[in-house]
């Protein structure tokens, strides 16, 4: 996939590969990282930043994030996406900045605009003062030129929680009580300065260890890697060693069995409820909307986390790897609160990167048997969850041609979606939040642009046949696990 930040994913994906080999062959200690480290910068001349020093540097915290740890500068944190700091350091501090457009006019209009001192004269044109700007703006919208930008940060402007911030040096800093660890921020940062936790190592560790390792496919999966279907993925992921692969979209069909039981007793009682399946505007709820996070999120589990707990009640000494293009989810997987949940989580830019570091890759293939309905695949795009829980409901004998649905899409959607909510004023019934444009094929580890996605997924979309969503689930062990949050059974 071709992206704004194509160089700084070659450089990450290298070291990430390159951990991984060192894992498969059981040399992933300091000497060895050392050696691998001193084999990428040789020096003395640095590729990119200022000096080789400070590029190893960088390697050593990426490393540490490609090995499921925390970066040097936050040894606490919880969080998943962590900034590298070394890496963070070439953004403007200023948000507001004197271009050569000034023609140093006599008005002087921005500087007496400015209520703070922030502007003064320079040698050839007006200056600003960063540790005095208050970032009103009024300068900006005073001159005459527009000679004033505001500039901003890419990792900011792509945070849909203002959870980002700096410091008085410039870094970059996350702040974890508002951070949903969508991912956004991730690919938006030209220096690649921010990143996420990564388990491929402990993966590899489990099927080393002999244990049976089982991949849980997300239901975006087919088209991410143009033509290799479920089938070839499936191939593929055996080769590595692992026991088996599932899909996902079987969990997204009990997910909308049970969401279809609390919307028909939600419409009863009156009461407006939102989906629960992604993980970033859950925890943005939960976060910034207590209130709402009790009463209106609906109590059923996600498709990754039922599928987990169904795969734990047949093989009960069985690692779960969720596999698909959210970083949130490994977030989600963490949650303690949420027992028998998936035990690992890798991305579909991390499957390559495995794929890639033990030899394997996609071929040809057609023995494997569709586990999920139409209904369930189609979870990743949004309007899927919300278009399998009314076909539950239709399969119920139940109402819905007078359901108004609110389908979010993206941060800002799903904001304003919970807004209009807590303050009364949201006419839908229910509300489907999707933190990534267009769903979960849009998210951060997609495969392609969206055109090309859509164009494979279509294709192999187009072999399922047409089973009802109450029909594939029937005979699975229902009365033996749970698929509420809490844990409790019917």
């Amino acid at each position: 996939m071709i992206s704004s930040d194509a160089e700084i994913l070659k450089l990450k994906n290298v070291i990430k590969e390159e951990v991984c080999k060192l894992a498969w062959a059981d040399n992933l200690t300091q000497e060895a990282v050392d050696e691998m480290i001193l084999r990428m910068f040789p020096g003395p001349k640095p590729n990119w930043r200022c000096c080789v020093y400070k590029e190893r540097e960088i390697v050593r915290e990426r490393v540490k994030l490609a090995m499921g740890k925390n970066v040097s500068t936050n040894p606490n944190s919880r969080n998943i996406v962590q900034i590298i700091e070394p890496a963070c350091d070439e953004c403007p501090i200023a948000s507001y900045m004197v271009t050569d457009m000034c023609r140093f006019c006599l008005g002087k209009a921005c500087l007496n605009s400015c209520r703070f001192g922030a502007i003064s004269p320079g040698d050839s044109h007006m200056k600003i003062d960063p540790t005095k700007c208050k970032e009103c703006g009024m300068c900006a919208n005073a001159c005459p030129y527009g000679a004033i930008i505001h500039v901003e940060r890419p990792c900011k402007k792509a945070c849909p929680m203002d959870a980002i911030s700096y410091n008085e040096f410039g870094i970059a800093q996350i702040d974890e009580e508002k951070c949903v660890n969508c991912g956004h921020c991730i690919h938006n940062c030209p220096f690649g300065a921010i990143g996420s936790k990564v388990y491929l190592v402990d993966i590899i560790n489990e099927i080393k260890a002999g244990k049976e390792v089982i991949a849980m496919v997300a239901p975006s999966i087919e088209g991410q890697f143009g033509d290799a279907n479920l089938a070839s993925i499936r191939q593929a992921l055996k080769k590595m060693g692992f026991a088996d692969m599932v899909e996902v979209g079987l969990g997204a069909d009990l997910t909308a069995a049970y969401e279809a039981r609390e919307w028909i007793e939600a419409i009863k009682e009156g009461n407006k409820l939102t989906t629960s399946c992604c993980p970033a505007f859950v925890e943005m709820i939960r976060k910034n909307y207590p209130d709402i996070y009790e009463k209106n999120k609906s109590k059923t589990v996600s498709p990754m986390c039922a599928t987990s707990r169904y795969l734990k009640v047949i093989k009960p000494y069985a690692k779960t790897v969720f596999i698909g293009p959210c970083v949130a989810k490994k977030k989600e997987a963490q949650n303690e609160d949420i027992p028998g949940n998936a035990d690992y989580v890798m991305t579909f830019g991390e499957l390559q990167i495995l794929m890639n570091s033990a030899g394997v890759t996609f071929e040809p293939a057609d023995d494997f048997d569709q586990e999920s309905s139409l209904f369930g695949k189609k979870f990743a795009s949004s309007g899927g969850v919300a278009n399998a829980v009314l076909e539950v409901m239709k399969e119920l004998g139940e109402e819905t041609e007078n359901i108004k649905l609110l389908r979010a899409s993206g941060g800002a959607d799903c904001k304003k979606a919970i807004m209009l909510l807590k303050h009364g004023k949201l006419p839908e019934d229910f509300i489907e939040g999707m933190f990534c444009p267009g769903g979960c094929v849009g998210g951060p580890s997609k495969r392609k642009t969206e055109i090309e996605i859509t164009k494979a997924r279509n294709k192999q979309l187009a072999t399922a046949d047409d089973r009802k969503v109450l029909d594939n689930i029937k005979d699975l062990p229902l009365d033996k696990f749970s698929m509420y949050t809490d844990g409790h059974m019917d």
